[in-house]
Formats: C-alpha cells, structure tokens, sequence
C-alpha cells in the first residue's frame, strides 16, 4: 500500500514493487494519477489496484484500508511541500502542510496497525526528509512536519515491535521529480536549467538523487534482508548532512 503513488517517488516505489512481485495498491488523490499508474503497472504484467482517497479524512482512509484488507507493507510516501518562514507562513498554509504531512500519515498508520497485528505483522516506511534534521532556509512548515514523521516512526516501531511489526523512515535531500521542474518553471522562469544545477549541487555528491534510487532503499526496507532493522531514519542525502561545511 503506497500513498501518493500517482508520481515521483510514490510512483517510482510501485513500479519497482510491482516488479519484484507485489501486489500493489496506489493510493492517490487524483483518480486520474491512480489509474495511470495502475495501468502501467499492468502493462509490464504486475498487479496494481487503484484506490481514490484523501488521506486527511480518516473516514476515507478506514474504508479504504477495510476495503483492502490484509496487507503487509505500508508506504506513507503522499506529501506536499511550502515556502516559507516562521513569520511569513499564514496558518492556513501551516495547517494544510500538517494536515497532508502529518495528519495524513496519523490516518494512515491509525487504520493500518491493526490489521497489521491481526495479520502477524508488517512493515512500515515513512517518508520524511533531511529538512527534519538539518536548518533548510524557508522550510518552516515543511520542517515541522517531517520532524513529526521522525518521531512517529520511532514511537510506531517502539511500541509495535512486540508485534512483529517494524517501522522505518527515509529522509531524502533533493530528488529530481515533477514536482521541482513544476517548481523551476514556476518560480524561476527562463533560468530553469542555472537554477537546477545550483540545486543540484547543494548535495555534495553534485546531483539529485532519483526517484528510482529512493525506491530501492525503500524496496530493501520492506524486504526480509531487512528484518532486523526497525526504528531507524535513513538520509538518502548525498552527502548532505555529514559532508557540508
């Protein structure tokens, strides 16, 4: 089960999981996004199933995850991001980044568990972000959430673990999905390609990571080889955290 399945990362982790084997349910908001991804999905001869949900409205998420059923791994990967400080964040913004970012994976994880401990445990990947252990300028809402997503990820595997259930996180630095060239295009027209080599380099390795690279850790997350790791934060960073002055 992967939320905000309908592109970048989300995307990237359904296609690769639909590969090794999974059944793989894509849960987005955008009915079109889903059923894109599914059918893509099913073209390469995997198993895909499209669910429309807002993953805010716990009512939504309960009767998607009732309609589902048993299920051994989640990926709370749906998010969005803002701009801004904390003087210039309007609490409509900061409401709806916690809403998506946090609330969203409360829901999740609410409705997920116990199924998961009916159903002799699971696996857990939450998708936070470097932004929740280092100072990114203009990231104060953003920032917020992720650090929430950290610390839900540790309490979830602390008080699972007994049931056979681990939780993970991810924290990736710049990725190269849709959502920055919309960003580019939107904000820094004509001078696209200079903004994103300078993004770029902000990782010491010189690049963005790719979706796809960001799906193989989740992949091997999820996988038995991983089974004696829970309650842990992966930076998936370049370099980011460790190696800028």
């Amino acid at each position: 089960m992967i939320t905000g399945a309908g592109s970048g990362i989300g995307k990237a982790i359904a296609m690769l999981f639909a590969r090794r084997g999974a059944e793989v349910h894509v849960i987005e908001l955008s009915s079109e996004s889903a059923a894109s991804i599914v059918a893509e999905i099913e073209e390469n001869g995997g198993s895909a199933f499209s669910h429309v949900c807002d993953v805010t409205n716990q009512q939504e998420v309960m009767k998607t995850f009732e309609a589902i059923g048993r299920h051994h791994i989640l990926i709370n990967n749906a998010g969005i991001a803002h701009i801004g400080r904390a003087d210039t964040t309007a609490k409509g913004d900061f409401e709806r980044v916690m809403d998506v970012n946090v609330i969203g994976v409360y829901n999740c994880l609410f409705c997920s568990i116990p199924i998961m401990k009916s159903g002799n445990g699971g696996v857990i990947v939450n998708m936070a972000s470097i932004a929740a252990w280092s100072g990114i300028p203009d990231r104060f809402a953003y920032s917020a959430a992720k650090g929430a997503i950290a610390a839900m990820t540790l309490s979830v595997a602390k008080d699972y673990i007994k049931y056979n259930i681990r939780c993970n996180s991810i924290s990736p630095a710049r990725v190269h999905t849709p959502f920055v060239d919309n960003f580019l295009k939107k904000n820094y027209p004509g001078k696209e390609t200079e903004m994103f080599e300078k993004l770029s380099q902000t990782q010491p390795i010189g690049r963005m990571a790719t979706p796809e690279e960001v799906a193989c850790l989740a992949l091997y997350l999820c996988s038995d080889e991983a089974s004696f790791i829970t309650g842990t934060d992966y930076p998936f960073d370049g370099g980011f955290l460790k190696l800028n002055n």
